[in-house]
């Protein structure tokens, strides 16, 4: 799969596609209605399905301060992407001057100059250029003039995450921040993954005999609520099962959030600068302070024993 940062990047000889627009945050299940339906018309005629998305979050330019959390950084979603059959990602910088886009000129020198669109598909609810004042109505009307088809695909998908409400890139990341890892994972069609460095912390865990990697998260990510997690550690190119901490540690009177995670059983690990994913499978316990370490060690031991039966159940399921 291709990927292009800016209409620069893209060959200048690119012939005609099919493209979808979006931030597209977690490549959700209602995402992928969409972005498959791009990619089934792209078969249908022959030629590359693209998907364009923006960096930074339009909403930090629009309304600075308010980027939301980020459910995947940008090389996930392409990982993603490609894995649903998309040909090429364009990644385009959202700028103040870029948010000045008129719909008309953002149609011209996006879908039609460069990327050569065949056909345009998005969400019923899709809006764009300055002040969100495009949408799907305006861009058929773009479509007769410029010979592209627009096709609107419902995105309306529900389940029990949420009681019921529509999935979207917003529930999904307040269920992660409530700790609901497992409803975020019904939405998103798979468990919910932070990624980042694995740095040098206070190594508590190695001197009370479980040693974890801490992991300096990418800026912006969803965290999932305070607490202690089963979920997996890719680091390597391997899947180890994980027991996950996420919070301050009170117990040591911490302050700075950290995201720990101990691969089970596992022994001798050096994962040191090395950039590693953290995928949340079940939440096991609230953050809590205990009246002795020994009472945290049994707590601990207790933790890793749920969290190595819980993903045990995941990989027979």
């Amino acid at each position: 799969m291709q990927r292009w940062r800016g209409l620069e990047d893209i060959p200048q000889d690119w012939g005609r596609s099919v493209v979808t627009i979006g931030s597209y945050d977690g490549v959700h299940r209602g995402h992928q209605l969409i972005i498959r339906h791009a990619v089934n018309r792209a078969r249908e005629l022959g030629v590359p399905a693209v998907v364009v998305t923006f960096d930074p979050h339009p909403s930090e330019v629009v309304r600075p301060g308010s980027h939301p959390p980020l459910l995947a950084p940008h090389h996930r979603r392409a990982e993603l992407m490609a894995d649903l059959g998309v040909d090429a990602v364009l990644i385009l910088p959202f700028t103040t001057e870029f948010s000045k886009l008129s719909p008309a000129d953002f149609v011209v020198k996006v879908l039609v100059d460069k990327l050569r669109a065949k056909v345009v598909v998005e969400g019923p609810n899709f809006r764009f250029g300055h002040k969100a004042a495009g949408n799907v109505e305006f861009l058929a009307t773009q479509g007769k003039t410029y010979d592209f088809e627009v096709d609107v695909v419902d995105l309306y998908v529900t389940g029990e995450a949420g009681g019921g409400e529509p999935f979207s890139s917003t529930l999904t990341r307040r269920l992660v921040a409530e700790g609901d890892v497992e409803g975020a994972a019904e939405i998103l069609g798979r468990p919910h993954r932070v990624e980042g460095v694995v740095v040098r912390g206070a190594q508590r865990g190695r001197e009370l005999g479980f040693p974890t990697a801490n992991v300096e998260t990418l800026p912006h990510t969803a965290v999932p609520a305070d607490g202690v997690y089963a979920g997996w550690l890719h680091a390597q190119g391997e899947a180890m099962p994980a027991a996950i901490s996420v919070g301050t540690n009170p117990q040591f009177e911490g302050t700075e959030r950290t995201v720990e995670a101990y691969a089970i059983d596992r022994v001798g690990l050096d994962l040191y600068g090395l950039h590693v994913a953290v995928d949340f499978l079940a939440f096991v316990r609230g953050q809590a302070k205990f009246e002795s370490v020994d009472a945290l060690l049994e707590q601990m031991g207790r933790d890793v024993e749920k969290c190595r039966e819980l993903v045990a159940a995941d990989e027979a399921a």
